[in-house]
């Protein structure tokens, strides 16, 4: 049987989506022996302890969340090593890391479908994770044109135990309102969800607010609940385990990086405000928004304004990017897919429930979009 070294912070939403998808792999494909080891252990005892716990356990492999890692003392134990990143990615071992860059994309892509001229980003420079979310964001935002501000830690500082709220209040009290706030992870947005509300500032209507990772606990203990990122960190340590299982057994030599990627956006009260300022523009989204699961053509959207449809169609784009045939299509495959990772409806049913005329009318839309089929993505992301 194969042993693992689990060497992580078991606390956060993160981790224990990933030793969901070890343990996962191991009920399904192959059975697998476990040791966990809390952070601190390392931290108070150093590399030299893990080293030798994991010789004296004859670990057959160590996952584990490894910053400033002495990858000479790993490497004596010639076993395979898989690295959650934090600071930075690491040389000469298997990275489990993510598509930062892209998912600071799908944040900047959310808003400014929603009409937002002011952006802003909340974290930290130190982390991989943060710097390219922060990257992938800023740069969608500015090549779109609109304004940018951003609130990092100071270069060099490590992650931030206990924030400022004084100086956070000062900033977010400084941008021009409405702004759409992304912030790095769901903690940093309930600090700002925290700080908003003891100074009186509103969310969602001066301030939208999105976080990353989709924790229930920290998303839900915010007032408004908060808007976040869902990551497929259960695939990824699946992928961790079958990755182990097949070096150990030479079916691999040279495996490339795991990348955890961005599902889709959880959509709470944090992010359920239009800044539109095209006043016909902001009705047509709001009407699309509660009734996208209905036939609507763009003759129903010229009956509640008064434009006409080589106008409204132009205006439309201008205001929020896209086409109103691409709106509402993406709004009803955000839907889909919530369905098919948190229901057990049937694919049919979801078709119907979503605004599709039929079950091929919306496998055709959502490979376009998802480059899979509705049941490869039920299946790849479904909790269970």
């Amino acid at each position: 049987m194969i042993k693992i070294l689990i060497l992580t912070d078991f606390t956060s939403a993160y981790s224990r989506s990933l030793l969901k998808g070890i343990v996962k792999y191991s009920h399904e494909i192959e059975e697998l022996s476990f040791y966990r080891m809390p952070l601190f252990y390392r931290e108070v005892y150093g590399d030299r302890y893990v080293v030798s716990w994991a010789k004296k356990w004859k670990a057959d492999a160590i996952i584990g969340q490894l910053q400033d890692l002495n990858l000479a003392l790993y490497s004596k134990l010639n076993i395979p090593i898989i690295i959650q990143n934090y600071y930075d990615r690491v040389d000469n071992v298997i990275n489990l890391t993510g598509d930062y860059i892209g998912t600071g994309y799908l944040a900047a892509d959310f808003f400014i479908k929603r009409g937002f001229t002011n952006y802003a980003y909340y974290g930290v420079l130190a982390t991989i994770w943060s710097r390219e979310r922060y990257q992938g964001f800023k740069e969608r935002v500015e090549e779109s044109g609109f304004h940018f501000y951003e609130y990092l830690e100071k270069p060099g500082s490590k992650e931030r135990k206990v924030y400022n709220l004084d100086m956070l209040a000062k900033w977010l009290k400084s941008l021009p309102k409405p702004v759409a706030i992304f912030a790095c992870d769901d903690q940093y947005a309930l600090y700002i969800s925290e700080t908003c509300k003891i100074h009186n500032i509103s969310i969602p209507d001066d301030v939208s607010l999105l976080g990353v990772d989709n924790d229930n606990l920290l998303c839900n203990i915010s007032n408004p609940p908060l808007s976040s990122v869902i990551l497929d960190v259960e695939y990824g340590g699946y992928l961790a385990a079958m990755t182990i299982s097949q070096l150990i057994k030479g079916e691999i030599t040279k495996p490339s990086d795991i990348f955890v990627r961005a599902i889709q956006i959880v959509k709470r009260e944090s992010t359920e405000k239009f800044s539109i300022k095209d006043k016909y523009i902001q009705t047509v989204a709001e009407f699309i928004e509660a009734n996208y699961n209905t036939k609507i053509s763009v003759e129903n959207l010229l009956r509640i304004v008064p434009l006409s449809r080589r106008v409204l169609e132009k205006r439309f784009r201008e205001n929020t990017g896209t086409s109103i045939y691409k709106y509402i299509n993406s709004l009803r495959i955000d839907q889909v897919c919530n369905l098919l990772i948190n229901s057990s409806k049937s694919i049919e049913e979801i078709a119907i429930l979503c605004g599709f005329k039929s079950n091929q009318n919306l496998a055709k839309s959502f490979f376009k979009v998802k480059e899979m089929t509705p049941s490869e993505y039920r299946k790849n992301y479904k909790n269970n």
